[in-house]
């Protein structure tokens, strides 16, 4: 009589190993062009809140195909989060947009980035300029207590063309707002300092135009109720496009304000790693 074989004598099928490789612990799809997803956090893993590592998957020809993404969490979680559109002929982002729990990715983990608090000099009230996906690093330095230690307001302003295309960062911010952790280290009092400033640019909303506009003629600081932008107490973060990035550059300026970098802090600085 022949032996049969078992199944578990049969050769073990390999999945290709990843370099770097993180596995992904969630996956939330905001909008048909947004997606968030989380991954586990290497062990050795040490960053600043606000600033970006390399990530990404292999390419069809076997390697790797990496892209800049902010970390959206804090340097203190045990995870790590991302929040990226999705561009169906994108090299990357085409195939990162169907990654499930379970999966891996590549995450190189050697963190840099200008959106720091070590890049601005000590002040009272600071801004976050962003639109789209550029308020991920800004959800970290949300969520990060040397935030609300170090300012007594924090206005985030954040530009997308569609109300839908806001809800990731709105959604953060009430949780934010209705975090015990947060209050326990930094006060009870700290959800106040948030003023959250969203705005569109195609669909109707309550609060419609470009960011760049309503900063240029004051409507931000009426509606706001507080006054306009000063050198001597006000700090900036800004994370968009290349255009966007260019006009409050200038607009920061004009009220003002001088340019940093970790080297040399100043009054704000200028995420240029994903613009190119």
């Amino acid at each position: 009589m022949t032996e049969m074989k078992s199944v578990t004598d049969a050769p073990a099928v390999k999945a290709p190993v990843l370099p770097d490789a993180q596995t992904v612990t969630d996956v939330k799809h905001w909008t048909d062009s947004l997606f968030s997803f989380k991954v586990s956090r290497p062990a050795s893993l040490r960053f600043r809140s606000g600033e970006f590592v390399m990530i990404g998957l292999l390419g069809d020809n076997g390697k790797p195909l990496l892209r800049a993404y902010s970390i959206a969490s804090p340097s203190w979680d045990e995870e790590l989060e991302f929040y990226s559109i999705k561009v169906q002929n994108g090299p990357l982002t085409s195939k990162l947009q169907h990654i499930k729990p379970g999966d891996q990715i590549i995450l190189r983990p050697k963190p840099v980035g200008t959106l720091v608090h070590d890049a601005l000099l000590p002040g009272k009230r600071l801004w976050f300029f962003a639109t789209g996906t550029g308020f991920a690093p800004f959800a970290s330095l949300l969520r990060e207590p040397q935030t609300y230690e170090d300012y007594d307001e924090v206005v985030i302003t954040h530009t997308c063309r569609e109300v839908a295309e806001l809800e990731y960062g709105r959604q953060l911010i009430e949780s934010i707002k209705q975090d015990e952790m947060l209050a326990e280290l930094i006060g009870e009092g700290f959800a106040d300092k948030i003023r959250y400033y969203p705005t569109t640019t195609r669909e109707e909303s309550p609060k419609m135009g470009r960011i760049t506009d309503l900063l240029t003629d004051g409507t931000v600081f009426k509606d706001l109720g507080i006054d306009p932008i000063n050198p001597e107490t006000d700090r900036g973060m800004v994370c968009g496009s290349l255009a966007f990035n260019k006009d409050i550059t200038e607009i920061l300026e004009g009220f003002g304000l001088e340019e940093g970098a970790n080297s040399d802090p100043k009054q704000f600085v200028v995420e240029k790693a994903f613009v190119g």
